[in-house]
């Protein structure tokens, strides 16, 4: 089965399937969190491994931010973009089904103990996230802006090549608009001057 999500078509997936998926959203399977909810892995039926991002709806904004989220990502393909698999939404549920990227975040890469990112490999993550974003401003039918792009944002693959995610915040520039006349949002420490 397929949903249609704003004109793409998308796998048809259940809340009911993605409790199985991530044995009932256990903390064994819990990735981390943020404002936007939580991230869980979990296995599909299929036995492919995913990231389910659980869109905590008493936070302000997260509704929205789901629906840029999944307009922009069930839209765009790229090596290096994290890849929506599929989307689960309700009234009361809402979840991102994701490509999982079994090295976690470029930010825990550069700050825990357990990882050491030689010169090389840090240089290859440079070159996979420009072309992202060379992709985003260039390559699109319209220009996307992230609006956040920061090391937590920047997941790695077990290859260790980088995949940009998390566009709840990203602009699309359509036509002729300047990045000028888009609204100054992200992470403060990662915003453009």
């Amino acid at each position: 089965e397929v949903e249609r999500f704003r004109g793409i078509t998308l796998p048809v997936i259940t809340y009911r399937m993605l409790s199985q998926a991530t044995n009932n959203f256990s903390d064994a399977n819990f990735f981390g969190s943020g404002s936007f909810g939580s991230v869980y892995k979990g296995t599909l039926m299929d036995g492919t491994t995913v990231a389910v991002k659980v869109i905590n709806l008493l936070s302000d904004g997260t509704s929205k931010s789901f629906d840029i989220e999944c307009n922009v990502m069930c839209q765009i393909r790229h090596r290096n973009l994290l890849r929506v698999i599929t989307s689960c939404s309700s009234a009361d549920f809402n979840a991102l089904v994701l490509q999982c990227m079994p090295l976690g975040s470029l930010e825990v890469c550069l700050h825990s103990g357990g990882h050491h990112l030689n010169l090389l490999q840090r240089l290859d993550i440079m070159i996979d996230v420009a072309c992202a974003l060379e992709y985003l401003h260039h390559g699109c039918w319209e220009t996307i802006i992230h609006c956040d792009l920061k090391p937590s944002n920047v997941l790695l693959d077990e290859n260790m090549t980088a995949h940009v995610g998390d566009f709840g915040i990203a602009k699309m520039l359509v036509g002729h608009e300047s990045s000028t006349q888009a609204s100054t949002l992200g992470t403060t420490g990662y915003i453009a001057p």
